[in-house]
């Protein structure tokens, strides 16, 4: 019994030792991290800074990679596959963490289950946008001329089940107005459409459309939260100019295969912590419309369990169907 006592003991200290002793070493080689959306994206954006922050931090590559498909599922589903030693890790949304679950019955993995928390990096507004050439200029004139119009307003989405799409159904469904729903593979393609024109408005993460709207190439009508963004204070909200309560707003995490080793979890949350505390880097959040959060990975999990009751009433609501 001794002997069995004294065996146990020795393996145990052993295992507590070189746990964090590996961890120590991390990262020793380049470090992937998936975006699960094109490029170009707010998704896409903001996991680009961190990363470089993250590569500055550690001194070894972080390499962005994008893996778009099936509404963000094809990229995380790559990671929920991969080794959990901290050398995949996935840039997370509100979309594929805690959305898609609820709108499509046939995910092959569970990301509340099978990815582990690391960090909320940064929260965004979505931005109602319009082409240059409709001829609106506030969130009531849109509303009156699509009723003037029916039939004829298209609205286009980075994805099916994204904030920006669930946000478009949350305004038909506030201000009594149809809309026809035009899909794509990523913000980027979307933004390209509303430009050429083959689409008339859209709801999108505000870093992705922030350039446009400040070339002037299309009208920012609306942001979604009930306060003005501070990247972008001069543009008024949906609940100001009549659509009482309307708010809705993206976010952007890492995260890593569950049962990744909580000294390298701790170790990037507390880099990318330190990072929201420097002026320089919540300068560059703020110039592509970003606000920083930060946190504990328990108060990321907490945030995603709460966001997910939140969505899972808008979709009840706005009558989406589970795919």
């Amino acid at each position: 019994m001794f002997k069995k006592w004294i065996t146990a003991t020795i393996a145990g200290v052993l295992l507590s030792v070189g746990g964090p002793a590996w961890a120590a070493d991390y990262p020793n080689r380049p470090v992937k991290v998936v975006v699960p959306f094109p490029p170009g994206g707010a998704t896409d954006v903001a996991g680009r800074l961190v990363a470089e922050r993250l590569q500055n931090a550690f001194g070894k590559p972080f390499v962005v990679e994008n893996r778009s498909g099936a509404s963000g599922n094809i990229g995380v589903g790559e990671v929920v596959r991969s080794p959990a030693d901290g050398y995949t890790l996935v840039v997370g949304a509100p979309q594929t963490l805690t959305i898609n679950p609820l709108l499509f019955s046939n995910i092959p993995f569970d990301p509340k289950k099978d990815l582990d928390p690391i960090v909320m990096v940064a929260s965004v507004p979505n931005v109602l946008i319009v082409n240059k050439d409709l001829p609106v200029n506030s969130v009531p004139e849109l509303i009156q001329y699509i009723k003037d119009n029916p039939g004829k307003v298209r609205y286009g989405s980075s994805s099916v089940g994204g904030t920006p799409h669930l946000s478009s159904e949350m305004f038909a469904s506030m201000t009594g107005t149809k809309i026809a729903h035009i899909p794509y593979r990523g913000s980027a393609p979307a933004l390209q459409d509303l430009l050429g024109g083959h689409i008339e408005m859209m709801f999108d993460n505000l870093p992705a459309s922030l350039p446009q709207i400040r070339a002037g190439t299309v009208k920012a009508l609306a942001v979604t939260t009930l306060e003005r963004s501070k990247s972008a204070p001069d543009i008024p909200t949906l609940d100001e100019q009549g659509v009482k309560g309307f708010e809705s707003q993206g976010w952007f995490s890492l995260l890593a295969p569950a049962g990744t080793d909580p000294t390298i979890v701790e170790r990037i949350n507390g880099v990318v912590n330190e990072a929201l505390q420097d002026p320089e880097f919540r300068a560059r959040l703020a110039s592509v419309g970003a606000d920083p959060v930060g946190g504990s990975s328990e108060d990321f999990r907490n945030a995603i369990q709460a966001e997910s009751k939140r969505w899972a009433k808008v979709i009840q609501e706005a009558g989406i169907k589970v795919e």
